[in-house]
């Protein structure tokens, strides 16, 4: 990546990271996502809201083909990172995932020390030459997740003997170390004490100057505090997308008031 990529990475907040075309999702003869046609821009916290079963988690898979591995699912209709299809057939999964990175709902720290959780997909795509660059990458990452000065005393301690709200910050070091663009995250603090949600909502915030976040949340609120533009699903349609502010103050679909009111859920 050049200087000029670097700086358009870290001030364009206007740039379209992806876009959804006519997609499409199916489980068997269950027709899940409805024609979703949405653009979502680089440096931009994007959440996606409604109620449960509405398919924005579903949504969500789709953008680092999660889908996939099920094998009654179907997609169609296209999906272009940074203009490029995601579902071309020499696009290798695998690496999609390591410019797209995910963080589920319940804390899942592989069974190593906090040092390997974070080593893990570097070492996989081969992002470092030796022991000193992997230390860089670990404690950058473990930095970048508000994580390193907890934990930098005791990285050979295993990361399922931290905290739910340590485990999750540690969760997102793991899913950052393999420098992604995008970062996916599903409901991601559904598991967490309301201290621990607090410090990973800044955390979301902090992540927008280097990333493309896109959380799924049960929570209107938070969805509030974090994102800048909220995509409201309902029954498998993208009933309305826009500025966060203007969806929940001023929104055009009266479904979209109707489940902000607490009207339907």
């Amino acid at each position: 990546m050049n200087t000029m990529n670097m700086l358009d990475k870290t001030l364009d907040t206007n740039t379209t990271k992806i876009t959804a075309r006519d997609v499409n999702v199916y489980y068997g003869d269950t027709h899940a996502i409805k024609d979703v046609n949405v653009e979502i821009a680089a440096n931009t916290v994007t959440a996606f809201i409604g109620p449960s079963g509405c398919g924005k988690s579903t949504f969500l898979r789709c953008i680092n083909r999660m889908n996939d591995t099920i094998d009654v699912c179907r997609v169609t209709g296209d999906i272009l990172l940074d203009g490029e299809d995601i579902y071309d057939k020499r696009v290798d999964p695998v690496q999609l995932r390591a410019k797209v990175g995910m963080v589920f709902q319940k804390p899942n720290p592989f069974p190593k020390s906090i040092y390997d959780n974070v080593a893990y997909g570097p070492r996989i795509h081969g992002l470092s030459k030796n022991k000193s660059e992997m230390d860089e990458i670990v404690e950058k990452s473990l930095r970048r997740a508000a994580i390193w000065e907890e934990v930098k005393d005791r990285l050979d301690a295993p990361g399922t003997g931290l905290s739910g709200g340590q485990q999750q910050r540690l969760c997102i070091a793991r899913a950052i170390a393999t420098e992604p663009e995008v970062l996916l995250m599903d409901e991601p603090c559904s598991a967490l004490d309301p201290i621990a949600t607090a410090q990973v909502e800044e955390l979301i915030d902090e992540l927008r100057a280097n990333y493309s976040v896109v959380i799924v949340t049960h929570s209107m609120q938070q969805a509030a505090r974090v994102s800048q533009k909220t995509a409201f699903f309902h029954l498998g349609n993208l009933v309305e997308f826009g500025a966060t502010g203007q969806i929940f103050t001023n929104p055009e679909d009266p479904r979209t008031e109707s489940y902000i009111t607490g009207r339907i859920g």
